[in-house]
């Protein structure tokens, strides 16, 4: 009788705890599973739409728990300071999410019925969410073509300065050639030529003797800040915003910049992001400032240390 009871309380105790979890008791309300990576389903359509809402998801909404979604959630787990700081969900990270964002759930399963890419931000009206920016969509659709290249580039280190192109490079380069000044077929929309040839100015001043993924990641700070309300919103506003880079302090923005380079800020707006949304890097050799050594540190590649 009394083991009844006792079940019974735990019974009681754990629907109180999940009431006051989502009290809006909501069926769009997480379920007590636990999430972690390669679980798929209805949670994780919440999941992502949430941590999206809030500006710490910028992937495809597509109920899939890849690495995308887990550095996402472990970049909220460590802003909040939580305990569960390894990528799993359980109930802590849930409850601090619907305390932090929002889950329009009919807007979402909508959408993805309807096959369109889409983004869930707060503070932007749902009608205007319906048709993403072309930046926005080409991250989107570029996604497995930069979880392709981050497979073969940690794999064995990139092409040297010398190294000769390989026979698809050669033929983009052709293409190139015979558009006569046209935007390249590989191009995603957004970015124009002059964008493009800047950016792989930054690139080569500040990186041309880190190995390949290192100039990647340079790349991709710089289009993470054009993303980031915190930063100019456009490339030439972030390359040039005062002490924001080495190179242009020192006149080596202005070197011409080799095809490694270019090929490299291609490969970043392609959708390949190895420093996992970083929006600060730095050498530690040479660093003299303690705010940046401040900074939460997300990984080195090369001689960089890549920071939120």
């Amino acid at each position: 009788m009394r083991s009844a009871r006792k079940v019974l309380w735990i019974i009681a105790l754990t629907f109180s705890m999940l009431l006051l979890t989502f009290p809006d008791g909501k069926a769009s309300a997480f379920t007590p599973q636990i999430m972690q990576r390669g679980t798929t389903g209805d949670d994780v359509i919440e999941l992502q739409a949430r941590l999206q809402y809030i500006g710490y998801y910028n992937g495809k909404i597509d109920g899939v728990y890849g690495w995308s979604t887990y550095w996402a959630v472990r970049k909220f787990q460590n802003q909040f300071k939580l305990k569960e700081r390894d990528g799993l969900v359980g109930y802590e990270t849930k409850r601090k999410l619907v305390d932090h964002s929002k889950f329009y759930d009919k807007f979402v399963y909508t959408q993805i019925l309807k096959g369109r890419d889409f983004t869930h931000y707060g503070g932007v009206p749902l009608k205007d969410q319906m048709s993403p920016s072309k930046q926005f969509r080409s991250k989107m659709r570029a996604q497995a073509y930069g979880q392709r290249l981050k497979k073969e580039y940690s794999a064995k280190p990139g092409p040297s300065k010398s190294a000769p192109q390989n026979t698809k490079s050669q033929a983009k380069q052709s293409k190139k050639k015979k558009a006569q000044g046209n935007t390249s077929v590989n191009m995603p929309a957004g970015f124009s030529q002059n964008d493009i040839k800047l950016m792989a100015n930054a690139v080569y001043g500040e990186s041309r003797g880190e190995p390949y993924i290192g100039q990647v990641a340079v790349a991709s700070v710089i289009l993470n800040r054009i993303a980031s309300p915190k930063f100019p919103d456009t490339v030439s506003g972030v390359i040039f915003e005062p002490g924001a880079f080495t190179a242009v302090a020192d006149g080596q923005i202005w070197l011409t910049p080799n095809q490694q380079a270019k090929k490299a800020v291609i490969d970043a707006i392609n959708g390949w992001d190895p420093t996992e949304n970083a929006l600060y890097y730095f050498n530690p050799d040479t660093a003299t400032s303690g705010w940046i050594w401040g900074r939460p540190q997300i990984k080195q590649i090369g001689k960089h240390i890549f920071c939120e």
